[in-house]
C-alpha cells in the first residue's frame, strides 16, 4: 500500500486548507486511517482518524471544531478538513493507515500504523 498525500500551502491565520492522501494498492474499507503532524524539533503527533465499523471520529484537543477527517472508498482517499488555521498548526502532515480496526488506546499512537504518506507541509502565517 501506498499513500500519497497533497494539499499542504501557505495559509493565513483563520484560512482553510484540505489535504488529501490517495492510496494504491490493496485498501479497503476496514482500514484505520489517521493524520498525524510534526513540527521542527517536536515529536510526531495524532490529529484525527477514522475507523472502519463506526460512524465516530477521532479528534486530538486542540483541532475539535476546526479539522474534519474524511474518507471515501471508492476513491481510496482520505482527507482532512482545515478550518480557522492557527500559528499552531504548522507542521508536516502525514496521513497514515493501518489494515484493520484499530482498538481506540491504540489510534493516536504512530506506531500501530503500517503504512505512511510522505507528508505535506502546512504553514500558518500570522
Amino acid at each position: 500500500v501506498q499513500l500519497q498525500a497533497s494539499g499542504g500551502g501557505l495559509e493565513q491565520v483563520g484560512g482553510s486548507l484540505r489535504l488529501s492522501c490517495a492510496a494504491s494498492g490493496r485498501t479497503d474499507s476496514s482500514y484505520t486511517v489517521g493524520w498525524f503532524r510534526q513540527a521542527p524539533g517536536k515529536e510526531r503527533e495524532f490529529v484525527a482518524a477514522a475507523r472502519s465499523g463506526d460512524g465516530n471520529r477521532y479528534y486530538t484537543d486542540s483541532v475539535k471544531g476546526r479539522f474534519t477527517i474524511s474518507r471515501d472508498n471508492a476513491k481510496n482517499t482520505i482527507y482532512l478538513q482545515m478550518t480557522s488555521l492557527k500559528p499552531e498548526d504548522t507542521a508536516v502532515y502525514y496521513c497514515a493507515a493501518h489494515p484493520r480496526r484499530l482498538i481506540l488506546s491504540s489510534l493516536r499512537t504512530p506506531g500501530y500504523y503500517d503504512y505512511w504518506g510522505q507528508g505535506t507541509q502546512v504553514t500558518v502565517s500570522s
